[in-house]
């Protein structure tokens, strides 16, 4: 059931975790912070917490306004979760919290990764050269197709697809965080068929490179 428990303390951070402070709440917020989600697909990103759980949390933080329901039109007919107005402005503090987490060291056992995840951490981390002519990128994670632009020494990521893309690729979540890691290991892991990837390669590995270059000092990895 919904919890509606309260640390009772006036500070504005006590107050902040009576809205977003309860078990997985956050990691709800995570997946919305790149575009509307279906119940199915937060169910699939996040396979340690039951439907009952990821129920309970949407149910608290749409109370709380943090997000919104809508349907989709026709064709699809879909219901999604998205952020509301008040909800987007906890991505600072959720982007903050990844940089901070890279520090901390790994859960023992299997760990899961989701594919918002991993491309949070390359829309934060890619740093492509400015002088670089403008890419677009197909990526598929985990069955949905995301758009990936890096152009002017930014990299832009959006669900959907692109009108028109320069290279294509599909992977799972880890593999592909990986190649954030390790660049080099593209053409291994196409010979290998862990990654599917097709058109210009090179815009695809300089996209990686972008991310792998900028993360070289620091903690490397998807929050």
């Amino acid at each position: 059931m919904p919890t509606s428990r309260s640390y009772g303390d006036a500070c504005g951070i006590a107050r902040a975790l009576d809205v977003v402070g309860e078990r997985w709440a956050l990691l709800v917020v995570r997946e919305l912070l790149l575009g509307p989600q279906r119940f199915s697909d937060l169910r699939r990103a996040l396979p340690g917490a039951s439907s009952n759980i990821v129920a309970d949390r949407l149910r608290e933080l749409e109370g709380h306004g943090v997000i919104m329901r809508r349907r989709l039109p026709p064709p699809a007919g879909s219901q999604v979760y998205e952020l509301s107005e008040r909800g987007r402005e906890l991505e600072p503090a959720i982007l903050a919290l990844g940089v901070w987490g890279v520090r901390v060291p790994f859960p023992p056992g299997p760990t899961t990764l989701s594919a918002t995840s991993v491309l949070l951490y390359l829309r934060s981390a890619g740093r492509p050269d400015p002088a670089s002519a403008p890419a677009v990128i197909r990526l598929e994670l985990s069955g949905n197709v995301w758009t990936v632009r890096a152009a002017g020494g930014r990299v832009d990521v959006t669900p959907g697809e692109p009108a028109q893309a320069d290279a294509s690729l599909r992977a799972d979540p880890k593999t592909f965080n990986d190649l954030l890691d390790d660049p080099a290991g593209l053409d291994a892991a196409v010979t290998g068929g862990s990654v599917d990837a097709t058109g210009d390669l090179r815009a695809l590995s300089l996209l990686l490179r972008s991310v792998a270059d900028q993360a070289s000092a620091a903690s490397q990895g998807a929050c």
